[in-house]
């Protein structure tokens, strides 16, 4: 996979359609109005903070973890790069849209954060089958887990969670039984999605930027 410059610029378009599916799927959560996700509650908090569009703060967010991720010397790629970017400003477009009023009603809110998860499950299917690498986040936890060997790679993510959430709720983002939701049911319907495409995900062997960069410039 990846092989050729045309199956690079294919699976591209198919990591954006997915990180854009994903945006929406962010924006939907966010309308939801019952809280968020932890990441989503640090970056509306950061939003909040600084004043600026949920976009900017979400690009500012991933590239400080990307750099990170690059000091871990962790590997990152062409999907990672489109991961920083686009979610983000996909919230944004959509909030300029304004299609999905606020919720008022918890009921309704609650469906919406549910419909809003499983998008973003599917959406990480198309994401992880282009095989372009991860995103900003998910290569920070993996980096943390190859260091702390003996710690189990799910306290690494839970303890990175609990961190950001708490930031962000100092920041002002919202916290609610969305969190909460969140927390509990985003992995396994990202779970139920890769069942239902009949995925896996740990067969797939994700390509760097080097060397998609190699293969762009006829160099393998």
């Amino acid at each position: 996979m990846n092989r050729t410059r045309g199956e690079i610029f294919k699976h591209s378009i198919l990591a954006a359609v997915g990180l854009i599916s994903f945006g929406i799927g962010c924006y939907i959560s966010i309308q939801a109005n019952i809280g968020v996700a932890p990441w989503d509650t640090f970056t509306l908090g950061l939003s909040g903070t600084l004043g600026v569009q949920y976009g900017t703060a979400s690009i500012a967010m991933s590239l400080i973890v990307l750099t990170v991720d690059l000091l871990l010397r962790e590997r990152i790629g062409v999907g990672t790069l489109l991961d920083a970017f686009i979610v983000g400003k996909t919230v944004d477009f959509c909030n300029w849209l304004d299609f999905i009023p606020k919720q008022d009603n918890m009921i309704v809110g609650i469906v919406m954060m549910f419909v809003a998860l499983t998008i973003m499950g599917f959406s990480q299917y198309l994401y992880m089958t282009a095989a372009l690498s991860c995103g900003p986040r998910d290569s920070l936890i993996v980096a943390l887990g190859r260091r702390m060997k003996k710690v189990p790679i799910g306290f690494v993510s839970t303890t990175i969670l609990v961190v950001v959430l708490a930031i962000g709720w100092r920041l002002g983002g919202p916290v609610g039984i969305g969190t909460l939701i969140a927390a509990i049911f985003q992995g396994p319907l990202m779970q139920f999605a890769f069942n239902v495409m009949k995925f896996d995900a740990t067969s797939v062997k994700h390509q760097d930027l080097v060397t998609s960069v190699k293969v762009l410039t006829g160099r393998v």
